[in-house]
């Protein structure tokens, strides 16, 4: 009998950012994540990870490097919705969020796979918060 293959898990994933400190002001502020590493590499470079709240896939906070980064920052993904918020309170989390200064580019809408809004981050990266259909308060 084979063994399977052990389970996968995406661990972390590369935002290319302006600035190490505005970066983590950000999303430890206005989206709430934890700053899980900030540890210098030295040359200036430090290695800096936040996390949403509630666990998940880690943000590994880039600075740009030379222009060629630099100038992705702010669409690492040609325009389109880059990462996914997973929420379980669509409407507090929302509500804070904009409290706070976030752009939202659209009102609410409701899909079959759940309620859903498209925000930018503080560089213009294009994100959508998402309540999957069938959790927490609201629209089922």
């Amino acid at each position: 009998m084979e063994t399977p293959p052990p389970r996968a898990l995406l661990g972390l994933t590369t935002l290319v950012v302006a600035d190490y400190d505005e970066a983590i002001a950000f999303f430890t502020g206005p989206l709430g994540f934890t700053l899980a590493e900030d540890a210098p590499l030295g040359g200036g470079k430090r290695w800096v990870v936040v996390a949403p709240g509630g666990g998940g896939t880690g943000l590994l906070l880039a600075r740009a490097a030379g222009e060629d980064q630099a100038a992705r920052v702010g669409d690492q993904t040609g325009g389109r919705v880059a990462f996914f918020l997973y929420t379980e309170d669509f409407e507090a989390d929302r509500r804070r969020m904009l409290d706070a200064g976030v752009h939202f580019e659209e009102e609410p809408r409701h899909e079959p796979y759940g309620t859903v809004a498209v925000f930018r981050d503080l560089y213009g990266n294009r994100w959508d918060l998402l309540q999957p259909a069938g959790t927490g308060p609201g629209p089922r």
